[in-house]
């Protein structure tokens, strides 16, 4: 009979102890089935904690299985489209395809701090008049991270950007396939009261910096009285040609009125954005 408490009640029997469970050990495990089960490990703890485990662990995260393995879990047109292309035009630098499905470059705008939410970080600035300044949008922009805008001044005033696609995550043998699009957008617009000039510049450029693709906007200006308008430019480049391995994304603008201050070409929400083309 079990001990009394001081209320007369039985005390509780103490709890049997548990055997400690073996650990399971995934490197026992056939080649075939470790590359199932760390599948469905999130890409960025495949790359810099399982591929340090052993040997056997570094040659699945180093290799291609694995990682066609995670991209047939897509089963949209674009998913199957990049799979045929992963199979048909495989990375020859190890890892490539993990670094891939870690930035997940695709569909993703690759320009950074497209609105000014950043104030000028990530940007190359070419000041003129009073600068550059960052205001609130004029006009709503749809789909815009950020309702804000990069001002110019009297002056031309440019800004840039430069794309290193392999560092992306997007590897040569993609990248020289033919078969990936290139899209580019960019808003710019004025304010009611003052008239602008706008300027856009997008160039593909090879490993040496030389251009093998451009595109250029110039659209006439906008006049004064204007009513805050607002526009859309947009470029897709398509049969890129092999050995583009950048993107020099540049914009500028000036008022048409010469004022001190901020009155010249608003622009927002800029876009580079690389696309599996579809047959």
């Amino acid at each position: 009979m079990g001990a009394l408490t001081s209320r007369g009640r039985a005390a509780p029997a103490p709890a049997a102890k548990r055997e400690p469970e073996e650990a399971l050990d995934l490197s026992q495990l056939p080649p075939e089935l470790l590359a199932v089960v760390l599948s469905y490990v999130p890409p960025r703890w495949l790359l810099r904690s399982c591929r340090r485990v052993c040997r056997g662990w570094r040659a699945l995260v180093d290799g291609q299985a694995l990682w066609l393995l995670i991209l047939t879990r897509d089963r949209s047109a674009a998913g199957r489209a990049l799979l045929a292309l992963a199979r048909s035009c495989p990375p020859t630098v190890p890892a490539a395809l993990g670094r891939f499905c870690e930035r997940r470059p695709l569909g993703r705008n690759l320009i950074r701090n497209p609105c000014g939410q950043e104030g000028l970080r990530k940007w190359m600035v070419e000041n003129g008049g009073d600068g550059w300044v960052v205001e609130e949008n004029k006009t709503m922009v749809p789909g815009a991270p950020a309702q804000t805008c990069f001002v110019t001044s009297f002056s031309w005033c440019g800004k840039k950007q430069i794309l290193d696609l392999e560092e992306e995550g997007l590897w040569p043998e993609l990248l020289d396939s033919g078969k990936i699009d290139i899209c580019v957008s960019d808003w710019w617009g004025a304010r009611h009261d003052c008239g602008c000039q706008y300027l856009l510049v997008v160039q593909l450029i090879d490993a040496n910096q030389a251009a093998l693709d451009n595109f250029t906007a110039a659209p006439e200006p906008i006049q004064q009285w204007n009513n805050n308008a607002c526009f859309q430019v947009t470029h897709v480049f398509s049969n890129i040609k092999k050995g583009v391995r950048f993107v020099s994304f540049e914009h500028r603008g000036q008022d048409t009125q010469f004022w001190a201050g901020h009155y010249g070409a608003r622009v927002t929400n800029s876009s580079v954005t690389v696309l599996v083309h579809l047959p």
